[in-house]
């Protein structure tokens, strides 16, 4: 229940913790195993928490977990420094502001970590683990059924996205593609991929993916043949490493995909065909050429294309891992490839960076301080007159953005 102020009456707008988001919405997470004077190390034994290097301000989600002023999060995770961006409505250049997010918040850490090190003469480096893409899944439960459940969407998916995938995002030592059903939403796992645009490109193909498949009239794999997809002969997934779902390894295909040249025609399809992994992949994304192309930005389209017809090189192409991954912030980093005054940011990313930023915000005649998040989609803030705490909703806080950005320019 939403929180009440000492007068007993609830603030209009409040939110209940864990409510739906009311917009499509996506979001980009990425993995970072840390090594420390060269000796891999847990963040979480040398840090404790973010607070040990991060010196500016950041909001307190839950546990080791903070926002970053960038809008982002970051929290250790089971050994690893794990960057999120905050959730980011869905509609045409989505990913490329998530990617952009994601970042952002990478480099800021990097920039942090340095200071860490100038201070402690240390050396510390951040290796590419694994980036996680995520797509919510709103379909009302009566439009649901048997046959069109989360979970039968993640395993048709796992059967879909993992060629495009491995063409835009994995490397010669993959650890897979993987699809794990989230309840309100899907999450796709692939390797770290250095290169921002290849990453924002994996998560256009993705968003487009994923957001046509959900209008299918059945998730049941027989909508495979009926939608002429192709599917490797002898592919199985396998169960997903972590949490449920499934998983596309090396070792559900009659041989390496990872390894195999991706433009030699010696792979069976299930509809009797020979084809290269190119080709493969290239089909599927030809299937879903419009509504790829819906929520892409014109570069990242251009991109996708080029990769699928051998024009642009993917990292399968290349002899091995890139060493790219082993230093994450210095080796590969930002080039700032969509500024603001090309590509403006959500709304969603706008009201969380205002929040974050402490920046007050005047509703119904009283004045509220945001304080904290509940989870990602709601706004912790105390009423500055009689010190109450209210949670509102980001979807609520939507209609009081333009007042809250007019506030910051008029300094308030």
């Amino acid at each position: 229940m939403a929180d009440e102020n000492k007068k007993g009456s609830p603030v209009k707008g409040e939110s209940r913790p864990g409510a739906r988001l009311e917009l499509a919405a996506m979001g980009m997470e990425a993995e970072f195993s840390v090594t420390v004077d060269g000796e891999p190390t847990r963040p979480e034994d040398i840090f404790g928490s973010p607070r040990a290097f991060v010196r500016g301000n950041m909001m307190h989600r839950q546990g080791t977990s903070y926002h970053l002023p960038t809008g982002g999060a970051v929290y250790f995770d089971t050994g690893v420094i794990e960057v999120a961006t905050p959730v980011i409505e869905i509609d045409r250049g989505a990913a490329a502001r998530a990617g952009r997010s994601l970042w952002e918040s990478i480099l800021y850490l990097r920039e942090e970590l340095d200071h860490w090190e100038s201070r402690t003469g240390r050396e510390i480096r951040l290796t590419g683990f694994s980036t996680h893409y995520n797509v919510s899944f709103e379909l009302p439960p009566h439009e649901q059924g048997r046959s069109r459940t989360v979970r039968k969407l993640a395993l048709l998916l796992s059967y879909i996205l993992p060629a495009p995938v491995m063409l835009l995002a994995t490397n010669k030592r993959s650890t897979g593609v993987g699809v794990r059903p989230r309840g309100d939403r899907i999450e796709i796992t692939a390797d770290f991929t250095p290169s921002a645009s290849l990453m924002i490109a994996t998560g256009t193909l993705i968003v487009g993916i994923v957001r046509e498949v959900m209008t299918w009239p059945s998730f049941e794999l027989e909508m495979l043949e009926r939608m002429e997809i192709p599917v490797i002969a002898g592919y199985r997934p396998i169960k997903h490493t972590s949490r449920k779902g499934w998983l596309a390894k090396d070792v559900c295909y009659p041989r390496s995909p990872f390894s195999a040249d991706v433009d030699e025609t010696t792979w069976q399809t299930t509809d009797g065909r020979e084809l290269s992994l190119r080709s493969i992949a290239g089909l599927i994304v030809k299937h879903f050429w419009h509504p790829i192309r819906r929520v892409s930005d014109p570069w990242t389209f251009r991109l996708i294309g080029s990769v699928m017809r051998g024009r642009a090189p993917s990292l399968l192409d290349l002899e091995d891992r890139p060493p790219e991954y082993e230093d994450v912030g210095r080796l590969c980093t930002w080039d700032n490839l969509f500024p603001e005054s090309e590509l403006s940011r959500s709304r969603y990313e706008r009201v969380l960076i205002r929040a974050i930023s402490g920046q007050k915000l005047t509703m119904h005649g009283r004045r509220f301080t945001p304080t904290g998040m509940k989870g990602w989609s709601a706004v912790v803030f105390r009423d500055d007159e009689d010190r109450s705490r209210h949670v509102f909703g980001i979807d609520y806080l939507l209609n009081h953005l333009d007042d809250w950005e007019r506030s910051k320019s008029r300094g308030g």
